[in-house]
């Protein structure tokens, strides 16, 4: 069985590489995507402070539906080019967001977010969806979140078979 390690790094890159390493001992053995979008949210939704949702929205035709996630109750639907979620995968790019209420047409699932990032999740030019993560802190994420949760997000992809769950 696999056990995370504790996440004790001193800088947010360490402690990223620490995750990522994990991910890939995680991903070694298992290559259902749905599995293995459920384990990335836990292990990231515990493993980096100050979050308050961390998870996934995967592409079934011109829309994103909710999928595996830590956190309150989420939107189940949205479209294409709404809010974070839709803006990141109708433009396929990272899309970090400082002040959520500065945000045309956001979408509050959680009130107390404050903040978000969002990175879409991209085979070749094919969008499978994105991994959504949210904080109650303004300015939560940078540059350094946007390469770490990229980097996840191409490791999700890589190792994990998502044929029976996107449309």
């Amino acid at each position: 069985m696999f056990h995370a390690g504790p996440t004790l790094a001193d800088s947010k890159q360490a402690r990223y590489r620490q995750l990522n390493e994990q991910l890939v001992a995680l991903f070694s053995e298992e290559s259902d995507g749905l599995a293995n979008a459920a384990n990335l949210a836990a292990l990231f939704f515990h493993g980096l402070p100050e979050l308050n949702w961390f998870g996934f929205y995967l592409l079934r035709g011109d829309e994103l539906v909710l999928g595996p996630f830590q956190g309150k109750i989420a939107c189940v639907r949205i479209a294409l080019g709404r809010g974070v979620c839709g803006t990141a995968a109708r433009e396929r790019r990272t899309v970090v967001v400082p002040d959520v209420h500065a945000f045309p047409d956001h979408i509050a699932c959680d009130a107390a977010s404050r903040s978000e990032i969002v990175v879409p999740l991209l085979r070749g030019d094919r969008v499978i969806g994105v991994l959504d993560a949210d904080s109650p802190r303004e300015g939560r994420f940078d540059d350094d979140d946007a390469e770490g949760l990229e980097t996840a997000a191409k490791l999700l992809i890589d190792r994990s078979d998502f044929s029976r769950l996107t449309a």
